[in-house]
């Protein structure tokens, strides 16, 4: 069975999508920091990233959501700098230093894709993509005219421009944001970008309109649609009750969520005292029992395995 991604490739369209999204590098403005430089010449804004993608690594994953994992992997590739960079990333020395990165052509970028293919993936899993979406889109045209064909997941921070996530409509088969922040103190203390919440509310809705609720093949296997993930953060429930509530009512309330518990301190969060502890059991079970009181049913399993787990349940 053809992916929608694959049919839209045989329509024709995306080489022509490739040409014009690569234009766009000449004055940056692919995400809401708008650098306007000429990343063409190599010029480097935000992201620290010229003309080319910077790969940090690549493989079967099995630490996604299940959807996407099932027994051969989520066919992950690290791109390497990030868009939002959070001062407590997890991949602090991917995300905001990348020396050691790979600065893939197309043509490479593309052979990654068909042997991730090859060694079974279900999907190819595109991390923190937001400031290279031209270069994944010219590596697409390639990989799809030497066969790819399975899912294309976009997997970012849900810092988005909407311009661009409507540049994708057809060629993503599922989109997967992580809705972090719902204060704009918050986003512009811990990510310097303010406008976050506004952001990614209207972008969560774009790929809502382009790709629906998250569908499942027969083997419970994702195919299409938009998984939301949010990362719990220490001392701020309220927050992420504003973000399900949001969810709930402005997106589904079929929405399948990642509810999301593997917090700790990383990165530069010791500059901030309130970020320096983990997330409890009992803020967890909170989050999940408002997800229910909010109509959010569609959880990751491991969700809430896990929290039964650790209260000892199971």
């Amino acid at each position: 069975m053809k992916t929608a991604s694959r049919i839209f490739f045989e329509s024709g369209k995306l080489l022509d999508l490739a040409s014009r999204a690569v234009k766009l590098l000449e004055s940056c403005s692919l995400c809401p920091r708008k650098c306007r430089v000429n990343r063409l010449a190599e010029e480097q804004g935000y992201c620290a990233t010229g003309r080319r993608a910077k790969i940090a690594s690549w493989g079967a994953h099995f630490g996604e959501e299940q959807p996407l994992v099932g027994t051969h992997g989520s066919g992950t590739i690290f791109l390497a700098s990030c868009n939002l960079r959070c001062c407590f990333c997890q991949n602090y020395e991917i995300s905001h230093i990348s020396e050691d990165s790979y600065q893939a052509s197309p043509a490479e970028m593309a052979k990654i894709m068909l042997e991730l293919q090859q060694e079974g993936c279900h999907n190819i899993n595109f991390v923190t993509p937001s400031h290279v979406v031209p270069q994944i889109l010219e590596s697409l045209v390639i990989a799809f005219e030497k066969g790819l064909n399975i899912p294309l997941v976009y997997n970012c921070s849900g810092y988005e421009s909407p311009e661009t996530i409507k540049l994708l409509d057809g060629v993503i088969d599922i989109y997967m944001p992580d809705f972090k922040f719902w204060r704009p103190a918050s986003s512009e203390n811990y990510a310097d970008a303010a406008d976050y919440p506004d952001v990614a509310r209207k972008a969560m809705k774009i790929m809502h309109q382009q790709v629906g609720d998250l569908c499942l093949d027969e083997l419970r296997l994702a195919t299409r649609g938009l998984l939301i993930r949010h990362l719990l953060m220490p001392e701020a429930l309220d927050e992420t009750e504003q973000i399900l509530k949001f969810i709930a009512a402005e997106i589904s309330v079929n929405t399948f969520m990642s509810i999301m518990d593997q917090y700790r301190p990383c990165g530069m969060s010791s500059m901030h005292p309130e970020l320096n502890h983990s997330i409890t059991p009992e803020e967890w079970q909170r989050a999940l029992l408002f997800a229910d009181k909010v109509g959010l049913r569609r959880l990751n399993q491991r969700d809430i395995g896990s929290l039964l787990n650790r209260l000892g349940i199971i």
